[in-house]
């Protein structure tokens, strides 16, 4: 199902990007009660060292994922979103992603999640990250579930 699937680099705020932004933000408010956008409001556009890609299968978009950076060495995926579950789309953004990373020269991958969402959880585990120490505004979040890879 994921031979007709290209993954893209195009600006969140690009007007394409917008749907599958609001679809994520809908669906994380829906079943979590935050959309996650406070989390994804200092992005930087004309920065190389952020990358937002999309996932696109017969002209329409179909997933998303970021990367930001947190230091010189470790950026943070956000956003992270598939339509279509189960298609390993997620996979394709994901490993999209930490091709990027590399090349930028992050050398690490951090994430947040919510504890009670299990897709995502045992997702990311599938993928090779590990349960790591809460990081930045999720230190004190019972709630969130922090994972990290090492690219190296």
């Amino acid at each position: 199902m994921t031979e007709n699937i290209s993954i893209e680099i195009i600006s969140p705020n690009d007007e394409k990007a917008s749907s599958i932004i609001d679809e994520l933000s809908s669906n994380l408010f829906v079943r979590f009660g935050s959309d996650g956008k406070n989390s994804f409001t200092d992005w930087e556009n004309d920065n190389s060292k952020f990358v937002f890609a999309v996932a696109v299968q017969d002209n329409e978009i179909v997933g998303c994922g970021a990367i930001r950076p947190i230091d010189e060495n470790v950026a943070e995926v956000k956003r992270m979103y598939s339509k279509l579950p189960r298609k390993r789309i997620g996979k394709m953004i994901l490993s999209f992603l930490e091709d990027k990373a590399k090349i930028i020269g992050y050398t690490n991958l951090v994430l947040e999640t919510r504890l009670k969402n299990d897709e995502a959880v045992s997702f990311y585990q599938k993928q090779g990250y590990k349960v790591i120490s809460n990081y930045g505004k999720y230190k004190d979040r019972p709630e969130a579930i922090c994972f990290g890879k090492s690219l190296i």
